[in-house]
């Protein structure tokens, strides 16, 4: 896999506002974001993460996250799952409430002594879950923990993509049919390959393309286009003047 930044944990909670317990999983995610784990988590858009936001969506195909959902319905879990990969860990405040013994959250916008109890509750239940995924080690690709992976830091060389945190996945834009297309990771892409020891031939050019299509939609109309184009910036990137045919 490539290099990326220092691991995190996405925090995507539910954007609800018809029962109090939507209330409480924003509660309960700003309290972990800014007091219980603030270096440590990063906060996805749910509403902008469904929109189509790039950089959400990209931090969490790379990186755990955590759902935080205030009723049975997932919403955050499951959007999560379809747009990006299946959540490392999830919780639901009614199972919360539930099975701490409270009483029942009310209030949509000023949350009674029972939903304010609920906050806290879900906060350090996912601070619990922050710690236990930080403790392993994560496949960005598989969606669950390996061995062998070492977290990284950034040399704030690249440009990125970023989550609304702020947090950088390493991107590169190219020209595809006269048009400007950014592709996640590639220059973490390009990175592996050259220390893999990886010359830029039609053979590489297409094991790229793979995984770039981990990370990117890419047209099957357009593979071919994809190819050449990857075969001559990997050739870049290895300061060859022309592509090795």
């Amino acid at each position: 896999m490539p290099k990326l930044p220092q691991k995190k944990v996405g925090i995507v909670a539910c954007s609800g506002e018809e029962l109090a317990e939507g209330t409480v999983t924003r509660l309960a995610a700003l309290r972990v974001l800014e007091d219980l784990r603030p270096n440590d988590t990063v906060t996805i858009c749910l509403p902008l993460f469904l929109a189509g936001g790039e950089g959400d969506r990209a931090f969490a195909r790379f990186y755990p996250t955590i759902a935080v959902d205030g009723c049975q319905l997932r919403c955050a879990a499951r959007a999560t799952e379809m747009y990006s990969g299946k959540p490392a860990a999830s919780i639901v405040v009614t199972d919360v409430v539930n099975e701490a013994g409270l009483g029942q959250p009310e209030g949509s916008r000023r949350l009674n002594e029972a939903g304010l109890q609920a906050v806290e509750a879900s906060a350090e239940r996912v601070a619990i879950m922050v710690d236990e995924l930080l403790s392993k080690r994560w496949s960005r690709r598989q969606g669950a923990y390996i061995e062998d992976e070492e977290p990284v830091e950034a040399d704030g060389s690249s440009n990125t993509a970023t989550c609304e945190c702020g947090s950088g996945i390493p991107v590169q834009t190219v020209s595809i049919n006269d048009e400007s297309v950014t592709l996640i990771a590639l220059p973490a892409l390009f990175e592996q390959f050259q220390v893999a020891g990886k010359q830029p031939t039609a053979g590489t050019a297409s094991a790229l393309l793979e995984q770039v299509k981990i990370y990117n939609p890419v047209p099957k109309e357009l593979e071919a286009v994809y190819l050449e184009i990857l075969q001559r910036e990997y050739a870049d990137f290895c300061g060859e003047k022309e592509p090795v045919t």
